[in-house]
């Protein structure tokens, strides 16, 4: 054997993926229930049983009175809004921290979205950066539980109860969180989740809506149904809406797939509190900061750096020794993105922005200081449940040997 050979560097380890096999609980079961499903023959959710047993199963788990699936994601989010019913101009809170999913959706019912700071730490929205957002015209409050990991919701239902104002919970990255024993989708008025391929259970595309209010759980599932009151003694298209239902063939894979949710995030638990005690005492970096009485569900896994260089550097460190991460995570704000940033809604006509209050679409730096320094000192690292106790030793020391170069 040459010298070369022999002290050549090992293979770096390969992590799974959560966007192929590697990283999914994605097999025999999701076959065979897909089997069943095309073998019935029908795949329309208006007629046939997986997708309505999905969303028993699922209202079921999170005990809840109501649970309609829907074709994504950013269509639940649609459904919530558009179940609150917001008048053209009237203002719905969220984050400045978000996918376009959870925008979009706030623009094409008229509504405008209207963005609160974060915690820098939590990179959540809390009660005193929503507040500082309220105005006569807010209809509806919309949070996002941001990797996992749960919004300080107490003083924040507080204040929207004392307001009137309903609560939507943006899951999409937080099944089976919890908060003081609850869990996330339960805490506010909606609740949302995605079943998009990166998420805890994943049928590619697809989304789910929980509530205990039944005059919102009927307008949820008559804006999934094109307006269609599928069951009345005369049915009719009651208002514009949209065709958003989930088909028999996902339906049948998320049945599957939901069997596998508590196993999977206890994996994801395991593993990330693995990964937390090997990173204590790290000069410049820090572990994530767990709201106050929440169980984290670990969507990624987010290292914090005390400086705004910390997190390229430390990123691109970890690359290196092929680890994929995400510095500065989305890097910039959604309200930064063109379509607000400029004002690209409908035509030219800048619908429904046009009608703003000019301070609820004052996107001054000045105005989210914890937006800012989130994005800037952040690092999202992959997480999912096939990580093995190698996989998380594998990328603590990497993170101790980038850290020391700091």
């Amino acid at each position: 054997m040459s010298t070369a050979t022999a002290t050549a560097a090992p293979r770096p380890l390969t992590l799974p993926s959560d966007q192929d096999a590697s990283g999914r609980t994605l097999g025999d079961e999701e076959i065979a229930m897909l089997t069943e499903a095309i073998r019935s023959g029908t795949l329309t959710s208006t007629k046939g049983e997986f997708t309505k047993r999905f969303e028993t199963a699922f209202a079921e788990l999170h005990g809840a009175a109501h649970g309609h699936a829907c074709s994504s994601g950013t269509a639940a989010l649609h459904c919530a809004v558009a179940a609150v019913d917001p008048e053209p101009g009237e203002e719905i809170i969220t984050t400045a921290i978000t996918d376009m999913g959870g925008i979009t959706p706030i623009l094409y019912q008229g509504a405008v979205p209207v963005f609160a700071d974060v915690c820098p730490r939590t990179y959540n929205v809390t009660a005193e950066t929503i507040e500082a957002r309220l105005s006569d015209r807010t209809r509806a409050i919309m949070v996002t539980h941001l990797f996992g990991n749960p919004c300080d919701m107490d003083p924040i239902m507080e204040l929207a109860k004392a307001r009137g104002i309903p609560v939507i919970e943006d899951c999409a990255q937080a099944f089976l969180a919890t908060y003081k024993g609850r869990k996330a989708g339960t805490l506010g008025d909606i609740g949302c989740f995605s079943l998009q391929q990166g998420k805890h259970i994943t049928t590619g595309e697809g989304g789910v809506v929980i509530t205990d209010d039944e005059a919102l759980a009927r307008r949820v599932f008559l804006f999934i149904n094109k307006a269609w009151g599928y069951g009345d003694q005369n049915p009719d298209h009651y208002f514009a809406a949209l065709n958003y239902r989930m088909n028999e063939l996902t339906g049948a894979v998320a049945l599957a797939q939901l069997a596998k949710l508590e196993g999977v995030v206890a994996r994801r638990r395991d593993r990330a509190d693995a990964l937390t005690g090997s990173l204590g005492g790290l000069a410049g970096i820090s572990a994530p900061q767990v709201t106050g009485g929440a169980e984290h569900s670990w969507w990624k896994y987010c290292l914090h750096s005390e400086t705004p260089e910390g997190s390229p550097k430390l990123g691109a460190f970890l690359r290196e020794r092929g680890i994929a991460c995400a510095p500065r995570y989305i890097q910039k704000p959604a309200f930064r993105c063109q379509v607000l940033d400029e004002q690209r809604t409908f035509g030219a006509s800048r619908w429904p922005l046009h009608l703003a209050r000019p301070e609820a679409v004052d996107y001054s730096e000045a105005n989210f200081p914890g937006t800012f320094e989130a994005l800037e000192r952040v690092l999202v690292l992959p997480w999912n449940e096939a990580y093995t106790d190698e996989h998380v030793e594998h990328i603590a020391a990497a993170v101790r040997e980038g850290a020391a170069t700091l």
